[in-house]
């Protein structure tokens, strides 16, 4: 998932290393491919990328304890889930986090709540534990008490103003996003045929963005969708849904309750998962 400040793992965590690198060999000759190929994933076939992603996560879990090891697991988890590449493959990167981890406790917060959030929304199972992970697992079940109960009024780029508990009756599905955002590009033609498929029984989508107005504008003059795009001037609502990575998504159903989210890129099949949770299901043709 691609954090806003820093763009996600390849403008974050390589960068904290290749400055370091150009002041001299800093990686052994075992990790230098694997940064390479954490660089190039995005540029993987999707029908490829779960082969390699597990490919990549056996490489770094043969590291030797003494490198860059959690630092490259960590790096991976956080691309392994732009998209839909199979349980076995969070599973392998999961896996390797987490013995990374008890090879070589982390300073970062961050590194757990990574790892927790592969446990918690995908599904992953480690051995792993410790205060930090524990800690982490704790406080995404306080987040997602505060994403129950959130509420936010804002505006779209037409003016028009959404309230997200007048929205009781509908399926919602708030979405987090950003123009410069790769993975949540990808997902906008998906998450929009679904809208116009499923917007006769409900289904409401609300996107949102922090960005300037102009920004926002400009992007979807070539790249238009049909469900209401919101602006969050200040992150005032990211903040209070605990948004530290796009894209995000979560559902509502009809009461109100959350009862799907994704932490990151989703394809057609899977939201169509993440929405049958609410209710909402493709019609049989009569």
């Amino acid at each position: 998932m691609l954090k806003p400040i820093l763009f996600g793992f390849v403008f974050s965590t390589l960068a904290t290393l290749l400055p370091a690198q150009q002041k001299g060999p800093v990686y052994t000759d075992q990790e230098r491919p694997i940064i390479e190929q954490l660089k190039g994933l995005r540029g993987v076939s999707d029908d490829q990328r779960g082969a390699v992603t597990r490919k990549i996560a056996l490489e770094i879990r043969n590291l030797p304890p003494d490198t860059a090891k959690v630092r490259l697991a960590n790096g991976l988890a956080s691309l392994s889930t732009e998209g839909d590449f199979g349980h076995d493959t969070l599973q392998e990167v999961g896996t390797t986090l987490a013995e990374a981890l008890s090879e070589q406790p982390a300073q970062d917060a961050n590194t757990y709540s990574e790892l927790a959030q592969l446990i918690r929304y995908e599904g992953v199972q480690v051995s792993f534990d410790n205060a930090q992970l524990k800690q982490a697992m704790a406080d995404l079940e306080a987040h997602d008490r505060d994403r129950q109960n959130a509420n936010f009024t804002l505006t779209d780029i037409t003016g028009k103003s959404w309230r997200l508990k007048d929205m009781h009756g509908h399926v919602v599905l708030v979405n987090f996003w950003a123009t410069w955002c790769p993975p949540c590009r990808k997902e906008m033609p998906d998450l929009d045929a679904l809208y116009q498929r499923f917007q006769s029984q409900g289904l409401i989508v609300l996107a949102i963005s922090d960005e300037p107005p102009a920004t926002v504008t400009t992007f979807l003059g070539t790249h238009g969708v049909s469900y209401p795009i919101l602006l969050d001037p200040g992150r005032k609502v990211n903040d209070a849904f605990h948004v530290d990575g796009i894209p995000k998504s979560f559902i509502y159903d009809r009461q109100g309750k959350l009862v799907a989210q994704s932490i990151d890129m989703r394809t057609r099949r899977q939201f169509l998962e993440l929405l049958s949770k609410a209710g909402l299901r493709e019609r049989a043709n009569p």
